[in-house]
């Protein structure tokens, strides 16, 4: 089941990103300088209680602005709304109840969406409750009163917040079939992939980035078994609107790859691989998805005998925090290697459904310490006990150690290229957990 998605909208300036970064609990905007993962985040994995959901942050809201940037900004809060399960409301109660707010609340009414209302910056209950009581003129319910800078109130808000969640009622025959999000930057060919696999026009394609305005589910059957397509859109890029325009894609792919088993980045041939894709395959990555990199218009490509290595070399340099991502060349124009899809698809999620005795597992932990021996530090040897895998989507193992500090990330890599080595797992990430168990235990 994926985790239910809360969109964060609101007027600007009213504390939307520090309510983001406090539920996110750390400075999402400026930290993790990590490769393929955007610095400028929106997006964060938050747990309250039992529950895990996922956060997204909007651009502030003014309904009436004629301002380009703010006319986009608009936009993409109505996608995020559009995609979320849950709406977190956020007004200010220094700045009192506006027209806007009643302008952005008959906005969300239209979304059908629960919301959930929040009142901002309330530093001092007692003083200022009777303020917090106007806006129930808004018609939306309860307002919550909050203060993100102070964490005064989150707990309520949170409880309110998950209240709202929608209950898991996927079928068996729901859950059985694979669900494969089409992702990538906008006007690489997603839908026009998509046409071709299911052998007519369902999604609209234009050469105009942006035709596709929401997420759309395919049902496509082959050699007997049904997979779901979901596409994601593209939007027009205009300079002034660049890193905008980068939010918009990432809200929907946060989305789409939530509900999706594996994750299929599209890359344009004729542009090449860039940034904004390692921004994109970061959102899979980090969810543990299967992925799969598909480079599209390769009939459009002047080649020799060189250019297919050439061009995989500077994939696996812009995207090398995913090593194990299949890659293949296509034309959804032509029908070149379309067919092929389906069967990396298919690899890829039996890869991430793969269970490895523990036995096996333990054989090629113990041949792996023999051939390289694990670090030390001031006289004291990391020891490896033990080892076996927990879950699968993607496959996770526990290693039992004598000291987790010992345990360098370099040394966790090796074992897991050994394992790599023996099963493949081509196609999918895997997760390691590192836990310290004493040697009489």
């Amino acid at each position: 089941m994926s985790k239910p998605i809360v969109a964060i909208v609101g007027r600007p300036n009213v504390g939307k990103s520090t309510l983001f970064n406090v539920l996110a609990g750390e400075r999402i905007a400026i930290v993790q300088d990590v490769p393929g993962i955007t610095r400028d985040r929106i997006y964060a994995d938050v747990a309250w209680l039992d529950k895990q959901f996922t956060i997204i942050d909007t651009g502030g809201i003014e309904p009436e602005s004629k301002d380009v940037l703010l006319s986009y900004m608009r936009q993409q809060a109505e996608i995020a709304m559009h995609t979320a399960d849950v709406i977190l409301f956020i007004v200010d109660v220094r700045q009192g109840l506006v027209d806007n707010d009643f302008k952005v609340a008959d906005m969300l009414r239209r979304s059908t969406k629960p919301i959930v209302l929040i009142v901002n910056k309330v530093d001092n209950f007692e003083k200022l409750m009777p303020d917090v009581y106007e806006f129930y003129n808004l018609g939306i319910g309860d307002p919550v009163p909050v203060s993100a800078a102070s964490k005064l109130g989150l707990g309520d808000m949170l409880d309110e917040l998950i209240k709202h969640f929608p209950a898991e009622d996927m079928s068996e025959e729901e859950k059985e079939r694979p669900r494969i999000a089409i992702i990538g930057r906008p006007n690489v060919g997603k839908s026009s992939i998509i046409n071709k696999l299911i052998g007519e026009e369902r999604v609209i394609v234009s050469h105009i980035a942006g035709t596709t305005r929401d997420a759309v589910d395919t049902t496509v059957k082959y050699h007997g078994k049904e997979y779901v397509f979901i596409d994601t859109a593209g939007l027009r890029r205009k300079s002034k609107i660049k890193e905008d325009i980068e939010r918009f894609s990432i809200v929907r792919t946060v989305s789409a790859v939530e509900r999706a088993d594996v994750a299929v980045l599209v890359i344009d041939a004729e542009e090449g691989v860039a940034e904004q894709d390692a921004k994109i395959a970061g959102i899979a990555h980090e969810r543990g998805k299967g992925i799969i990199i598909v480079v599209n218009k390769w009939d459009a490509i002047e080649k020799n005998d060189k250019t297919i290595y050439q061009y995989t070399a500077k994939i696996k340099e812009t995207l090398s925090f995913m090593p194990y991502a299949e890659i293949i060349f296509i034309s959804a124009l032509t029908g070149q290697r379309m067919s092929k899809l389906y069967d990396l698809i298919e690899q890829v999620i039996q890869n991430q459904n793969l269970r490895i005795a523990t036995g096996v597992l333990n054989e090629i932990m113990a041949e792996a310490v023999a051939m390289n021996q694990p670090p030390s530090d001031k006289g004291k040897h990391l020891k490896l006990y033990y080892i076996t895998q927990v879950s699968v989507k993607p496959p996770t193992f526990v290693i039992f150690v004598n000291d987790k500090a010992l345990m360098h990330f370099s040394y966790a890599r090796y074992i897991e290229n050994k394992i790599r080595e023996a099963f493949g797992f081509k196609g999918t990430s895997l997760k390691f957990f590192i836990r310290e168990r004493k040697e009489k235990e």
